[in-house]
């Protein structure tokens, strides 16, 4: 384990648009709009579901931990995305994840954050206290996440062609 460090978090946060792009643009919609069933999201929902994060979420809750005032969160909807997404192309969704980022990337940098401003606090609406190393640290291991169910969500598209090979590929069994 390692102890937060923003350097380190910026360093995944800046790349993930770029990973997800090289995973999925110019891909068939069988790997890019399947799910594995029930409410779950596909790769395309999930990069929706990533920009509805970056204009509403991540910034929104770091400018209430570092303001004087209102420490409230507003309650994110993580299902935002597929109202907002309805007529993109992966495509758009792809570039608008990039430039959001990279928008929300500079204003952190801006910020010049210090280790005092890390431990200001906003109320979430469910954990109640949270610290801006909380909200920071959060972003960087959900980027990871979503990147984790893109790949699991594609490897499923497969599940019933490898054979006897399921037992070896634990991706099917999560």
């Amino acid at each position: 384990m390692i102890p937060f460090n923003l350097n380190k978090s910026m360093e995944l946060l800046e790349r993930t648009p770029t990973v997800i792009e090289h995973l999925l643009a110019g891909l068939s919609d069988e790997w890019t709009m399947n799910n594995e069933g029930g409410e779950t999201f596909s790769p395309y929902d999930v990069v929706g579901h990533l920009v509805h994060g970056e204009t509403t979420d991540w910034i929104a809750r770091t400018k209430k931990i570092l303001s004087e005032n209102d420490k409230d969160f507003a309650v994110f909807d993580r299902f935002a995305m597929y109202e907002e997404s309805k007529g993109k192309s992966l495509q758009i969704l792809l570039t608008e994840f990039k430039e959001v980022r990279k928008k929300n990337l500079d204003f952190i940098r801006s910020l010049n954050v210090t280790e005092d401003m890390l431990d200001k606090k906003g109320i979430h609406p469910k954990f109640g206290e949270v610290t801006l190393r909380q909200l920071l640290s959060t972003w960087t291991v959900h980027d990871l996440g979503h990147i984790g169910q893109i790949v699991r969500v594609m490897a499923k598209q497969y599940k019933e062609n490898v054979g006897p090979w399921v037992e070896y590929l634990r991706i099917l069994k999560d």
